[in-house]
């Protein structure tokens, strides 16, 4: 009987309704890390935050030889440096708030000043007495003459967006104050500030395998017979639980999720879709094999995850040897690219070696590998993007440092016979490099899931 199209979207709203409603039930039966409420996380967040300064920082200043670090922001348009530097209970910076961190050398305390009308909780003391300057820019000078800095580092960078957040109007406003004694002291400090946002502290890889493994759970939970019926559920339906899941666990999403499908069907290519175009809503049936592109973010560590699910055809019980095939090739190329990390060596110098060894041993790749951590798309060495296998100019001349997280990002394509097509294996897991070797956060998929899970 064909419905009409009242009926159908009535239909609709009912059957994504109950989507939902499967969600909300899961909330009893989760298998995720506890979640800490938000007191405790602001004081946890507020704790790395004081550790990586009084230890981390003055070990990234002497490395980039900055003994004078000036970040400027006005509320509501921050330095993307400095918004990883407010307290938890700070959520923008207030009015213009200038911070300054000075090495004073032998090894002694660096000096964290806040010119600001607040001291930046416990972290920054407040140092401007508006009675002795009434003019902010007059209170950043007179501490530069006292301190007289070899170097004074400020945020611009050509190549790394992360680390260019000092705005045009805030750069001509420091340097028309700064006497002209010290502006030939004013220097660029990009590797300082991508040091500071790509390098993890000991406490924060203490807790990031847990914040991972509560990305792989979500995951799980929705991409799982829970959630998807075929031939009912569509991938925007599983893109909205995901969302959903995510809000109602007090977390928070870096970008909106992906559920795309590839499947048999040969005049259909969705093989050939590029990363710029998102994958259009499709009813998911069986035979499928669905891929999730997700990531969390929860206490200023956030997660990027890709993974393959595989409905089931009646009477089917496991996945087709074909695409457990297709998927070895993809966790191989995962091997050789991490096998390639080396300290000093630059992303693109680690893009080549592991594109040559992958198409020696017969696989058809493509990396596009990011730094990742306090941001999702983080600062430190690019290997590769999807649409450049060449080698990136800038980000990807930049060398791999210790203690730095990855996301390993990549495709291995395979001509499917049985599908008269191509079908990529689009792979992503978090790991962190300590210096010598890389190890995933909460370990990686080596195989394939089934909708419904095949029982044990």
């Amino acid at each position: 009987m064909k419905l009409l199209a009242s009926q159908e979207n009535t239909m609709r709203i009912f059957l994504s309704g109950l989507v939902f409603t499967l969600v909300s039930l899961l909330q009893a039966q989760t298998n995720l890390p506890g979640i800490l409420p938000m007191q405790e996380r602001g004081a946890l967040i507020d704790e790395i935050l004081e550790d990586r300064m009084d230890n981390l920082l003055p070990q990234l200043m002497r490395r980039s030889g900055i003994d004078m670090w000036v970040i400027i922001s006005r509320e509501y348009n921050e330095d993307p440096v400095m918004r990883t530097m407010l307290p938890s209970t700070w959520l923008n910076a207030r009015r213009r708030t200038i911070m300054v961190f000075y090495d004073p050398g032998n090894d002694e305390p660096i000096e964290k000043v806040a010119i600001a009308r607040y001291a930046v909780g416990r972290l920054l003391q407040g140092a401007w007495d508006i009675d002795v300057y009434p003019d902010q820019w007059e209170a950043l000078v007179s501490l530069i003459k006292e301190k007289n800095p070899e170097k004074i580092g400020i945020n611009k960078s050509d190549y790394f967006g992360l680390a260019d957040g000092l705005v045009h109007t805030e750069y001509e406003s420091m340097m028309a104050n700064l006497p002209a004694t010290y502006q030939d002291r004013v220097v660029s400090a990009e590797k300082l500030a991508i040091a500071w946002l790509e390098t993890r502290s000991e406490k924060e890889l203490a807790i990031y395998p847990m914040i991972c493994r509560m990305g792989h759970s979500i995951l799980q939970e929705g991409l799982s017979e829970k959630v998807i019926h075929p031939g009912i559920t569509s991938t925007d339906d599983v893109v909205w639980a995901l969302r959903q899941r995510v809000s109602d666990l007090g977390l928070d999403t870096w970008f909106h999720p992906t559920v795309a499908i590839q499947r048999y069907d040969p005049e259909n290519s969705d093989h050939l879709r590029t990363f710029s175009k998102r994958p259009d809503e499709r009813i998911i049936m069986p035979g499928d094999l669905l891929h999730v592109d997700f990531g969390i973010t929860y206490l200023r560590l956030n997660t990027d995850q890709q993974q393959h699910f595989y409905v089931l055809k009646p009477g089917e019980n496991d996945v087709p040897g074909f695409l457990k095939d297709a998927f070895a090739d993809a966790n191989r190329l995962q091997d050789i690219l991490v096998s390639n990390f080396t300290e000093g060596l630059s992303g693109n110098e680690i893009l080549k070696a592991s594109l040559d060894q992958a198409k020696s041993e017969g696989i058809r790749p493509s990396i596009y590998t990011h730094p990742i951590g306090v941001h999702g798309h983080a600062a430190g060495p690019a290997i590769g993007m999807w649409d450049n296998q060449e080698g990136v100019k800038g980000t990807g001349d930049y060398i791999m440092y210790p203690n730095t997280a990855y996301s390993i990002e990549l495709n291995a394509s395979t001509e499917i016979e049985e599908w008269g097509k191509i079908v990529r294996i689009m792979l992503e897991e978090d790991g962190v490099f300590d210096g010598e070797q890389f190890r995933f956060l909460d370990g990686r998929q080596e195989e394939i899931w089934t909708i419904p899970r095949k029982s044990n």
